[in-house]
């Protein structure tokens, strides 16, 4: 066994406090007790594992991927348990500690710049151009997780285990869409086993493209690339929902304080829509949606600053 083989098998667990009287129960997949703290450890493994496989990563290779950086930690942890160097190209517009954990596990770091401080179209362009430049250089694989399909497996088995753990109940599927590679495999593995469960995505307010809106800054890391990724088909979701970055960090604080989990922003953004889901469907239903990483990754963020903490009342103020 090695450190590798204790990604996947997290929990999936109840909400108890968060969820009103007579709306579905709502459950929620802990990915976030994963090796790196994200579910992304599962589609790091399957991109890389895939290459070494057929030949596209060669011994003595190196990767290459851009990131807003759960992948790019997710990636640099199976590197170097693997001893396969990485560069990565990211940005000061995510949270530093992502940033640190990359370099501590030895990835080398390429940041671009964001005028905005947000996620927006033309800083994921910027990124992609540098990861393809850097890739040019002999020996390089360069992962590209908008367009690699391998990463399909990771999620086709996270599917299988909320269906497994579950016991078959699922009414709704809630997911946010980043690369669309969670939303896709989990998706179509629930409905090979239950052609009605309902599917949502969630994508940013203030870049909701998927629902033919503009191209926006927002702070939701890790999700809406500012364009329609390539992984994303039209009749992958029943629906599509929008979800504020502030709405989204609101939520997340809420998890903390009332239900003990401590996790990022679209988490935040995925349970806020849950909740919505959940209510509209009542009781006797169950509605699925993740956990995507820990909130350890976002303590150095306007998500969990200590002014944001503050201005958050406690569960007894809002009693």
């Amino acid at each position: 066994m090695t450190v590798l083989d204790t990604i996947g098998g997290t929990r999936l667990h109840a909400l108890q406090h968060v969820v009103p009287e007579g709306s579905a129960r709502i459950l929620l997949k802990l990915e976030y007790e994963n090796p790196t703290g994200s579910m992304k450890d599962r589609m790091a493994l399957a991109m890389v594992a895939a290459a070494e496989a057929d030949g596209r990563l060669q011994p003595g290779g190196s990767v290459v991927e851009y990131t807003g950086g759960s992948t790019g930690v997710s990636l640099a942890f199976v590197c170097a348990a693997k001893r396969i160097p990485l560069q990565v190209v990211t940005s000061e517009a995510y949270s530093g500690e992502k940033r640190s954990h990359m370099a501590a596990l030895g990835a080398r770091l390429t940041l671009v710049p964001s005028p905005t401080g947000g996620t927006t179209k033309a800083l994921t362009l910027e990124m992609i151009e540098k990861a393809r430049a850097l890739a040019s250089a002999p020996g390089s694989y360069w992962t590209d997780q908008l367009n690699n399909t391998d990463q399909l497996s990771a999620y086709d088995r996270m599917g299988e285990e909320i269906w497994e753990q579950s016991k078959g109940r699922v009414s709704a599927f809630v997911q946010s869409v980043g690369t669309c590679g969670s939303l896709r495999g989990i998706a179509t593995r629930l409905r090979a086993h239950d052609s009605a469960v309902h599917v949502v995505a969630v994508e940013p307010a203030e870049s909701a493209v998927l629902s033919g809106g503009a191209s926006g800054s927002h702070k939701i890391e890790g999700t809406g690339a500012g364009f329609v990724v390539p992984l994303w088909t039209d009749d992958l979701a029943d629906e599509i929902q929008t979800v504020t970055s502030e709405e989204a960090m609101a939520s997340a604080r809420r998890l903390a304080r009332d239900e003990g989990i401590f996790a990022g922003t679209s988490t935040g953004g995925n349970v806020a829509v849950a909740l919505r889901i959940a209510e509209r469907l009542g009781p006797g239903h169950t509605v699925v949606t993740v956990a995507c990483d820990s909130g350890m990754k976002y303590l150095s963020t306007e998500l969990y600053s200590d002014e944001a903490n503050r201005s958050s009342p406690s569960r007894k103020e809002q009693e």
